[in-house]
């Protein structure tokens, strides 16, 4: 254990160390190093990894630069997975262009193997090997688990061009093989591992055109499972299997992928052609057989693409060197597998685990028996629980299971898993770790919990239940020839590497080796491999089913602890020696705890370790002396020299703080002494100059008294005599400064309405102040003025000429202020109904708008009657709104006067001249709300005289113009009007000129 797990340590960070040593201990010290975030705790060399399942700042670059050239024992963490291993490799390995090269490729293959892969036996001493790859989880994965990466990556990272090509849509549940409860995982971006794959593969050295071959064939692998097939039966007698219909279309959409004719593929996967010497059977496939093709397919296709990345990965990461080196190399293997429903998949995986098992507890005797060895240490037998016979029970040749199910896969006849099961209930009946309910053992055949179709193994890490349903299909593993030749036929080059066994040329008649053959090679070769390096171990747990920080699963980690034979491992490290240490670490740790050792031991370090322990009074049956290393039995006596070890270091601190202090405080007194005498010389120096100044002072001041008063007495005159008109000058001056300084921070606004002006400051000043304000009015009133356009200043000219004459005259003027004279009221020029009237008028229309005649029918009927009412500068006309015919059209030299009343009404009166050739006609009483604008505009152009007399209206003789209760009445008459009842009228030559009506 380093020495350096003891300072600071939370809990125990040796399991060997731990004191008393029971399975609830072990638990509770990992728990409690889990809460601290400790998530790496230790057997001796061997690492325990607790999933955190967040993120921790232990793989920094600096902590990577601290591993650099450090033995083990010298750093507490260490990278307990896989890709953090490598990743520490490509750190610290030379460098060079061949090798930077390298360690680029090696880095950026994990992802790519991490996304194709979920479950398997990887081997990676700078090469890749395979061991297992769990392929039956293309068409089918356990419940709660999803299928490979690369599909849910694909589908949700690659852009819309790309599945446009591929022939793929977004949507998980389109494909029958992607598991769906499962297709999303917490803390998964799928889309950015697509692109860190694309990416990395383009590091490894793939090219653009492999990339797409190999998206191509995880395509059509989901396209597979979405093949479905339907019974047809023949007259024969027998049934055949038939693509439905609608799924035509995946079978069409993965032939174009590939580059195969549909025919070809489709008869693959309905009929199979078995070869005997020189004879040929061909026998049609039935729906089961259809989907078993199909799915065989599917796995032998990416099962064939992993290996084949595996190679391609290999060639691009080889280094170019012929110099033999060392190897170094990581098994990264899924632990033992005990499940609700376990399978052939978990049987092989748990019998590797078993291997691994024992080669652990070999390696890890052999190792403590050659140090001991190497250290003069007399070596004692161990005993251990050697899982050799459960291995045994797999791997014989002649009655292991392994070989049993290849004889029953390969015997004539019908070949069941039930068959398999009754085999293996006759050979290994009585093996005290194989159960079975229809073994011949009695004991077994009233568990319930085993049921008919099953079988039990005892393995090291506890019993598993094993359904034998899927063994034997499993185990055979075949790929019918017709499938392979119709695959070799594709055009696509990535196809005819992947089964070359369909080569026409190359037929093979012999039976491929089964799945269970070849991993038991396969693991074989792995644990030759094995005994040839130095291993080291790292055992990784789950802390809970959730994937969740902060979670601590007692059960469930008591488990994985049990599967992974932890507490074996700590009994196998401590039947010896608990701790061992090379003297000098060992002497430079706790040789503060012997004076004849401290603070310098200037021996041999293995004697100054002697004398120490003698000093200290270890019992002699506690220690061992080696060679170069200290062996110590038992923790309690490390924990001893710790706790003696931690007194010391209080007692050499408490030491150190006094020295520290008094040579502290010494220094300040020493300080503050050669202060004061540097503050007392500055301060006498600081005093001396302060009355020197003083005196000097003083001195000036009489001077300049002195001479001032001979100065004033010599020219006392001259200053009465010019000083106070300068200072008057002056005074005005700044007088006037100041108050034109003041006026311009309070000048009104530019509005010319704005009657406020600042207030003057000095009398005098008022004739100018009045001047000021009134040159700024003006100066404002002609800023204002200047902003106008030729229409503004002529629409203001109006206003200003109708306020001249109906201001305080008009009681309708008020309301009119705010309205503009617009002119044109009934757009004349753009109705297309007044384009004829509109032709009519010569002169420019000044105004056009509706009012109201007064017309006559007879002398006692009154209606009102709408015209609109044009006016030039010439004339006037009145047409009918309707049609527009014109009913009056009057030169404006033939209107002597206009009357209105002051009243708010809208009256008017045009008075035409006597003689003239329209007053045959009459003269014309009309009515508008527009009363203001148009007598304005007739004002302006001089057509006639305004009229305002109170309540009198210039009216022909025609008209009687009443006022009763705030109403207008205009009677028709015949005859002359008389007078009374409040009725003036004024006649010449008989005719009536004027109608005086009183005040209503």
């Amino acid at each position: 254990m380093p020495t350096s797990l003891l300072d600071n340590m939370i809990g125990v960070g040796d399991m060997v160390l731990i004191e008393p040593l029971s399975e609830d201990t072990f638990i509770e010290n990992l728990k409690k190093r889990f809460d601290h975030n400790e998530i790496y705790t230790y057997i001796g060399s061997v690492v325990i990894s607790m999933n955190p399942y967040k993120s921790l700042p232990i793989y920094t670059a600096e902590k990577v630069e601290e591993y650099r050239n450090r033995n083990f024992y010298e750093l507490i963490e260490s990278a307990p997975a896989s890709k953090f291993v490598m990743s520490y490799v490509a750190a610290v390995c030379g460098k060079g262009q061949e090798v930077n090269k390298v360690k680029e490729q090696l880095l950026q293959s994990n992802p790519v193997l991490e996304g194709e892969s979920s479950t398997s036996s990887v081997f990676v001493p700078i090469t890749l090997s395979i061991y297992l790859l769990e392929k039956s989880r293309v068409v089918k994965q356990p419940r709660g688990e999803r299928n490979f990466h690369i599909f849910y990556q694909l589908l949700s990272g690659a852009s819309d061009d790309t599945l446009k090509k591929l022939k793929l849509d977004r949507d998980f549940s389109k494909y029958n093989y992607l598991s769906l409860d499962s297709a999303t995982v917490n803390g998964l971006d799928d889309a950015a591992s697509f692109r860190t794959v694309r990416n990395a593969m383009q590091i490894v050295g793939f090219m653009e055109d492999e990339v797409q071959s190999i998206l191509e064939l995880v395509a059509a692998v989901l396209k597979l499972g979405n093949i479905e097939f339907k019974p047809e039966s023949r007259c024969n007698g027998f049934d055949e299997s038939r693509i439905k219909d609608k799924n035509g279309e995946y079978l069409k959409e993965m032939c174009e992928l590939l580059g195969i004719e549909q025919s070809v593929l489709e008869r693959a996967f309905s009929f199979r052609t078995v070869e005997a010497k020189m004879e040929k059977v061909s026998t049609s496939l039935n729906v089961a057989q259809a989907y078993y093709a199909r799915d065989a397919l599917a796995k032998n296709l990416y099962s064939r693409l992993f290996s084949w990345l595996v190679n391609r990965i290999n060639e691009s990461i080889k280094a170019q060197t012929k110099t033999h080196k060392k190897v170094m190399g990581v098994l990264d293997i899924y632990g033992f597998e005990i499940f609700e429903d376990n399978s052939f998949e978990q049987f092989i995986i748990n019998y590797c685990n078993e291997k691994l098992q024992q080669i652990f507890i070999e390696l890890t005797l052999r190792e403590e028996q050659e140090e001991y060895i190497r250290e003069g240490i007399e070596w004692t037998n161990i005993e251990y629980f050697n899982n050799a016979i459960i291995c045994d029970l797999i791997e014989n040749n002649k009655n292991g299971i392994l070989a049993m199910l290849d004889e029953e896969c390969l015997r004539p006849g019908t070949v069941t898993d039930e068959t398999f099961l009754d085999k293996l209930n006759t050979v290994c009946a009585e093996h005290q770790h194989f159960e079975s309910r229809q073994s011949k053992n009695s004991k077994f055949l009233t568990d319930h919990s085993l049921p008919h179709n099953c079988f039990r193994i005892q393995h090291y890490a506890g019993k598993v239940l094993y359904r034998v349903e899927g063994f034997v299909d499993k185990n055979n593993d075949l790929l019918y020839r017709d499938l392979s030749q119709a695959m070799y036929k594709a055009n696509h080059s990535l196809i005819k590497i992947l089964f070359p066994e369909g080569n026409p040329a190359k037929v093979n008649l012999k039976r491929p080796p089964t799945a269970g053959f070849q991993f038991r090679a396969s693991v074989g070769t792995l644990m030759k491999n094995l005994l040839t390096k130095n291993p080291n171990y790292i055992r990784c747990i789950k802390p809970n089913d959730k994937k969740a920080a902060h979670i601590f699963t007692d059960s469930l980690v008591c488990h994985q602890a049990r599967y992974l034979g932890l507490m074996e491992n700590v009994r196998v490290r401590r039947a010896g020696y608990a701790f061992r240490q090379p003297y000098e670490p060992c002497l430079e740790r706790y040789k503060m705890l012997c004076k004849q050792t401290w603070p310098h031991w200037k021996g041999p370090a293995r004697e100054g370790v002697e004398v120490l322990l003698k000093n200290l009074q270890v019992r002699a049956e506690d220690f061992a002396y080696g060679r170069s290393k200290i062996f110590i039995r038992n923790p309690r006596t490390l924990f001893f020299l710790e706790e003696k070890r931690r007194q010391c270091l209080e007692d050499l601190a408490t030491l150190i703080q006094k020295i520290y202090r008094g040579w502290k405080c010494r220094t300040h007194f020493l300080l503050l002494k050669k202060s004061q005498v540097v503050v007392a010389a500055w301060y006498r120096r600081f005093a001396q100059q302060k009355k020197y100044q003083n005196i000097r002072s003083s001195a000036l001041v009489l001077q300049s008294f002195i001479r001032g008063w001979k100065v004033r007495r010599e020219y006392r005159k001259f200053f009465r005599a010019n000083a106070g008109k300068k200072i008057y000058d002056f005074t005005i001056q700044r007088i006037m400064q100041k108050y034109f300084m003041g006026l311009k921070k309070t000048m009104p606004s530019m509005s010319p309405v704005d009657k406020s002006w600042p207030a003057r400051p000095y009398g005098f000043l008022d004739g100018m102040h009045q001047e000021l304000r009134r040159i700024f009015h003006l100066w404002r009133c002609k800023k204002y003025r200047s902003q106008f356009t030729e229409e503004k200043k002529a629409t203001y000219e109006e206003k200003l000429a109708a306020s001249e004459l109906f201001k305080d005259k008009k009681a309708l003027y008020p309301s009119s202020v705010g309205q503009p004279f617009k002119g044109d009221y009934v757009e004349i020029t753009k109705n297309p109904k007044y384009q004829k009237l509109n032709s009519l008028v010569e002169d420019k229309v000044l105004l056009a708008d509706v009012v109201s005649k007064i017309n006559r029918a007879n002398g006692k009927v009154r209606t009102l009657s709408s015209v609109i009412f044009l006016l030039t500068k010439k004339s006037f006309v009145l047409a009918d709104q309707k049609t527009g015919q014109v009913k009056a059209s009057v030169p404006l030299l033939d209107l002597s006067s206009v009357s209105v009343s002051t009243q708010s009404d809208g009256f008017f009166a045009l008075k035409l001249k006597e003689g003239s050739t329209s007053a045959a006609k009459g003269d014309f009483l009309l009515s508008s709300d527009r009363l203001i604008e148009i007598i304005t505009k007739l004002h302006r152009i001089g057509a006639a005289s305004y009229h305002s007399c109170g309540l009198t209206y210039s009216l022909p003789f025609r008209f009687l113009v009443q006022f009763k209760q705030d109403k207008v009445c205009v009677k028709f008459i015949q005859g002359t009007p008389k007078n009374g009842n409040g009725v003036a009228c004024k006649r010449k030559n008989n005719r009536l000129l004027e109608v005086s009506v009183p005040s209503p």
